[in-house]
């Protein structure tokens, strides 16, 4: 029974630590998507590529100012 406690403590901890290290990534990019909807709707321009390349540019952002935290956080699990 210890076991099988200590596997669920394990497992709420990864989940944990899943959704805060892709919250904020997440939350940015729905942000970003929201936005050149609006923006799409707003104007009556419907390209696919429009909203797809945004949210890859802030992502790739995401990464690059939050990444060395995300892999310090993920480290400091493991």
């Amino acid at each position: 029974m210890e076991v099988l406690v200590g596997e669920i403590e394990g497992f709420a901890g990864a989940l944990t630590l899943t959704v805060l290290l892709l919250g904020p990534v997440l939350g940015v990019i729905l942000f970003v998507g929201l936005t050149i909807s609006i923006l799409q709707a707003a104007t009556q321009i419907q390209e696919q590529t429009l909203s797809f390349v945004p949210k890859l540019g802030a992502f790739s952002v995401m990464v690059y100012f939050g990444g060395r935290w995300m892999l310090g956080q993920l480290a400091a699990y493991l």
